[in-house]
């Protein structure tokens, strides 16, 4: 089959939540569109005790959201092997790769090998290290090593995790997986940019006043309540996803659309990106953490009371804060950032706030003429597609202007035909293309940027938490931030005219 990939997938955690929700499903839509076929096989390693059989129902279990005949899933998970496996076990290793060998001879996978650490990053260091002294690394084919996030919970240690791992793999081979990177929108960005002259145009300190980035969960920790009470909102989101996001609003055009003219931009925007003292990092961020409330009848929980939580915890579960890249096209411009969980809407957009005109020459008409601002909105989720917020007159006698939204959504149809964020990237990787994966210089400038938050916020402890309630919009210290600079959230759910 001509558009056919051909590889070995070792998947480190393959019993886990991961792989279940996300691995396996985008693996299968591959499967389907024939970019995995015939030469392609899977070993998932983890503690358990499994046999192949029962592997095989799990991953079928996996897949039980998607229409699809049963004899198709069958012929697909017959391509995975399970092994129980200690990674801290070097006999385990020479299993792995006798098995390894054993699939490649089988599936005449060419040496091609990609490795994939869908576990505790306590381990990715030691897993490199045991793939490279056992020989499970090929000489004749690819190896790609794909690693989720945390890289790291600080500079010091993504750095030293860092060289861990290039001691067996070298740059060009470690796939850093940011899954926003992989989402349609947020992929966008660089076609709304680069393809257009009215906006590239526009996209300076000239014409652009602010742009304010917004990562709204309205679900609460759930499951993940014991990673937050060590990572905390700041590590989980500003850190990586929004800082990616931030990178691709503030880059400058590439020389060519390849992963490495990305990624030169990417790196170099990211060099500008103010670092901030302690006073300004305690001015320029909010923290907060929800409380209890009741929502339309039901109470939700606040999050001290979830399940590994301490009922004391100070962990935030609401970040907002300024970033500010220093070079000649954003100097002066803030990207207000925020994210939350537990808040009143699911929404992930991009507002992109233009400068008002010098003079509005309607005020002398009425005294209800004051222009909205123009307003580029890109939606990434639940929803796709763009909005653009422009003035003109009202319908009747007189000249009273109004806001108007021109809008462009996705249909659901088409949106729900799209590839999945996980299917995209791992396809990318199968390609050798990491333009949608991160770079350790990328990641070494948002940890410098984010360890001085976290250490402010260390040294001083919050005495108002929690400090917002379930079903809101944060704190009200997130909405102050921007009004001391004479400046609003452009997206409030809360409000019925958001604009006003």
């Amino acid at each position: 089959m001509q558009n056919e990939k051909v590889a070995l997938f070792i998947i480190f955690g393959g019993s886990g939540d991961l792989a279940r929700r996300k691995l396996y499903p985008s693996l299968f839509r591959l499967y389907q569109k024939g970019y995995l076929d015939q030469h392609f096989a899977v070993i998932g390693t983890a503690r358990r005790p499994w046999t192949d059989d029962y592997y095989h129902q799990v991953i079928s279990d996996s897949l039980s959201s998607i229409q699809a005949p049963t004899d198709q899933i069958a012929a697909f998970t017959d391509h995975f092997y399970y092994q129980a496996h200690d990674v801290t076990n070097s006999e385990h290793y020479v299993v792995l790769e006798n098995l390894a060998e054993k699939l490649d001879q089988k599936y005449d996978l060419q040496n091609n090998r990609i490795f994939y650490m869908a576990m505790s990053p306590n381990f990715f260091g030691t897993i490199a290290k045991h793939l490279k002294t056992e020989n499970i690394l090929t000489t004749a084919g690819f190896n790609r090593l794909i690693i989720e996030k945390p890289f790291g919970h600080d500079y010091n240690s993504a750095e030293e995790l860092n060289e861990q791992i290039r001691s067996s793999f070298t740059e060009n081979q470690i796939y850093r997986i940011d899954h926003y990177l992989g989402k349609e929108m947020v992929q966008n960005i660089s076609a709304i940019r680069f393809g257009n002259n009215i906006i590239e145009s526009l996209w300076n300190n000239r014409y652009i006043d602010n742009i304010q980035i917004t990562l709204s969960e309205a679900l609460g920790v759930e499951e993940r309540a014991g990673y937050y009470e060590s990572a905390g909102a700041m590590r989980d989101m500003v850190q990586n996803h929004i800082s990616q996001i931030a990178t691709l609003l503030a880059m400058e055009p590439p020389v060519s659309f390849s992963a490495a003219d990305i990624r030169r931009e990417k790196i170099k925007v990211l060099r500008s990106l103010h670092i901030d003292t302690p006073e300004e990092a305690r001015r320029n961020f909010v923290r907060g953490q929800y409380a209890a409330a009741t929502v339309d009848g039901t109470r939700l929980e606040s999050y001290r009371e979830a399940t590994q939580v301490n009922s004391e915890s100070n962990v935030e579960t609401f970040v907002a804060g300024k970033m500010e890249f220093e070079n000649y096209r954003w100097a002066g411009v803030p990207f207000y950032v925020r994210t939350g969980k537990r808040l009143a809407k699911k929404e992930t957009r991009v507002d992109v706030v233009f400068k008002q005109l010098p003079m509005n020459i309607f005020e002398t008409i009425s005294d209800e003429d004051k222009l909205s601002d123009n307003v580029l909105t890109i939606y990434v989720e639940p929803t796709e597609g763009f909005g653009l917020r422009v003035n003109a007159k009202r319908l009747g006698q007189g000249f009273e202007t109004r806001p108007v939204d021109l809008d462009f959504r996705h249909s659901a149809a088409a949106a729900g035909n799209n590839p999945e964020a996980y299917e995209r990237l791992l396809l990318d990787a199968l390609n050798g293309d990491s333009t949608n994966f991160t770079h350790w210089d990328e990641l070494s400038q948002t940890w410098k940027f984010a360890d001085v938050v976290e250490k402010v916020w260390a040294e001083t402890k919050p005495t108002d938490f929690p400090n917002y309630p379930s079903g809101s919009m944060g704190p009200v210290a997130a909405d102050k931030l921007l009004q001391r600079d004479g400046r609003y959230w452009i997206y409030n759910p809360m409000q019925a005219t958001p604009d006003k």
